[in-house]
């Protein structure tokens, strides 16, 4: 959006931030690189039955989308990284939609397979194996449209999120320019737009979810006992889910609204977890709190994007300093919310792998003890907070410096006529030494 928009007007300013989110962007993709691979890995190592059973589906559904969104971002990313001053600004927009095009397509993928695991059809099951019988119903699965939906736009609210974050960061500390005010003002138009939209396809997905996974809503919602006839459910606000006493403590409930929202009747009924026997009942103390943490952050987006739509129309919207430490506050929104909204899902999942056909306990390793999945287990965490954590210092050392008037101008060695040096995705993400800098400064009175 920021090179369309450059291209179309030439002003200055949307190019600078271009650039300048192309040096996060960078290491965030160096980031995701490094954790993707090892998932492949894990399937073969740790869920060996899993890949036994139903490898004749995800396989291919992961092979796909290494050779139609791999091959295409990593076809166009040097270009889009490093080729602006070399193939020209057509040429290079044209990589940067690929690019973009590119990671839609690797999401359409992996949704694709993840969600089959939800909702599995298309399959038959010969000699205790999966076997696809319909590659379309296989893709497009009952839960495929809404989980997709929903990831797509929950990543344009994250980044939303991030943007106007480190613009009010700036404004707070006085750094107003042209390029903060633009970040924040295209941030807050992000927020409006998708915020709103994001909370029908939550609705559209649970409505999916109680008609294919009852168990899974069954715990989101802590509801153990069925309502009486006629009074509707309540919904229940807070509470505490005790799976072994098989009742929600604490609970503050509203009464009806559980209907309204889940059935869309005045009086409708839902699934409960005595529904299901204990060994089919997901952990609802978990997926019940995760479910409303997500739920509570999306309703705080709304009032953010509605609360910068108000200050707009009255001039306020870079000066309100409330509204840019709620903005601040909200910056690391979107990733929390996703990362609810993936607990939620997965640990819903639970008993199984694949819904109702393969339950977790036996699509792991034979030969792994629960002790040896534990350590690998740690031992990802390790290596992923080190790798993530490096990197996200570095992402918001980057974003902490701010947007440039001259960030277009700032290239990595390797351009013609200069010494060649291998090109890495983090080498897009040029940070000026204290001795680049004092290179760059003013020559001194008597120097």
């Amino acid at each position: 959006v920021l090179e369309a928009l450059w291209l179309r007007t030439r002003r200055q300013v949307y190019i600078d931030l271009y650039h300048f989110w192309l040096n996060i962007f960078a290491v965030a993709f160096a980031m995701g690189v490094v954790s993707g691979i090892v998932m492949a890995y894990q399937f073969g190592t740790n869920w060996s039955n899993f890949s036994r059973f139903a490898g004749s589906v995800t396989g291919p559904l992961l092979t796909y989308e290494v050779l139609t969104a791999f091959f295409l971002e990593a076809g166009f990313l040097g270009v889009m990284l490093f080729g602006l001053k070399r193939v020209g600004p057509g040429l290079h927009f044209l990589a940067t939609v690929a690019v973009a095009l590119g990671t839609l397509i690797s999401a359409t993928w992996i949704l694709a397979s993840n969600s089959w695991m939800h909702t599995p059809q298309g399959h038959e099951i010969l000699d205790g194996r999966v076997v696809p019988v319909d590659w379309l119903a296989v893709i497009f699965n009952p839960s495929f449209p809404y989980r997709l939906a929903h990831m797509v736009v929950a990543a344009y609210l994250a980044t939303a999120l991030m943007v106007g974050g480190s613009a009010a960061w700036h404004l707070l500390r006085g750094r107003d320019s042209p390029h903060v005010r633009t970040m924040l003002s295209m941030a807050m138009w992000m927020l409006l737009a998708a915020a709103p939209v994001q909370a029908v396809l939550g609705d559209l997905h649970g409505l999916n979810t109680l008609e294919h996974q009852p168990a899974k809503l069954a715990a989101m919602e802590g509801r153990w006992e069925r309502a009486p006839a006629g009074e509707g459910v309540p919904l229940t606000l807070f509470g505490w889910p005790d799976m072994e006493a098989e009742t929600t403590r604490f609970a503050v409930d509203i009464p009806r609204l559980g209907s309204l929202i889940l059935t869309h009747t005045w009086d409708g009924q839902i699934p409960v977890l005595k529904d299901f026997p204990p060994e089919d009942r997901p952990n609802a103390t978990i997926v019940f709190w995760t479910f409303r943490l997500m739920v509570g952050l999306g309703l705080l987006m709304i009032a953010l994007a509605i609360g910068g739509l108000l200050l707009r129309r009255s001039s306020r919207l870079y000066t309100s300093r409330p509204f840019l430490r709620f903005a601040l506050l909200m910056s690391p929104a979107g990733l929390v919310a996703i990362l609810a909204g993936w607990y939620t899902t997965e640990i819903g999942r639970q008993p199984w792998t694949v819904h109702g056909l393969l339950r977790t306990a036996d699509a792991v390793t034979p030969q792994h003890t629960a002790g040896q999945l534990t350590f690998t287990l740690l031992l990802f965490i390790a290596v992923y907070f080190a790798v993530f954590g490096a990197g996200t210092a570095y992402g918001l050392r980057l974003i902490a410096k701010g947007p440039a008037p001259d960030e277009h101008k700032r290239q990595v060695p390797g351009g013609p006529g200069e010494k060649r040096q291998p090109m890495r995705p983090l080498s897009a993400a040029h940070e000026a030494t204290s001795a680049d800098e004092r290179t760059h400064e003013e020559p001194r009175h008597g120097h």
